[in-house]
């Protein structure tokens, strides 16, 4: 299996182009925060007064990496530098997907096919900071998946 993602090189320039897709939707500010202890990365902007907010986990993205290219004892690393490496490539390309998420799901809103609301939603800060996904989830309101 190939990795998506896996030859992304500059997170930083993902985030560029992140910028700039966001400001031509008409956001009123955008921002990053990375999370070095949880290995994730916070994307923040506000859109029309409303506050969206997505984490995205580079964890994950190592994790299928490692699987699929476990350390061993012949590689010059040790296994912490093995998936110390694995995590800091999932941390670039965690950028490079956002971008290409934030592209679909804003070309989806600007053509019509979901409204900001049904792409957005999920993320959009409640009145007391959490998302919606996570309010939803604190207060059980969906049935626990089967």
């Amino acid at each position: 299996m190939t990795i998506p993602y896996a030859g992304a090189t500059s997170g930083m320039k993902a985030r560029d182009e992140i910028t700039k897709t966001l400001q031509r939707f008409g956001c009123e500010s955008v921002g990053f925060m990375d999370d070095f202890t949880e290995g994730s990365i916070l994307l923040a902007f506000k859109h029309r007064g409303r506050q969206v907010q997505l984490r995205a986990s580079a964890k994950g993205w190592a994790a299928m990496s490692l699987k699929e290219k476990p350390w061993s004892s012949a590689r010059k690393s040790s296994r912490l530098q093995w998936e110390q490496a694995a995590l800091a490539q999932g941390l670039i390309a965690v950028n490079s997907i956002l971008r290409d998420w934030v592209k679909g799901q804003v070309t989806a809103v600007e053509t019509g096919i979901l409204s900001f609301e049904q792409v957005f939603m999920p993320h959009m800060l409640t009145d007391n900071g959490q998302t919606l996904v996570e309010r939803v989830s604190t207060l059980n309101l969906l049935p626990p998946p089967q």
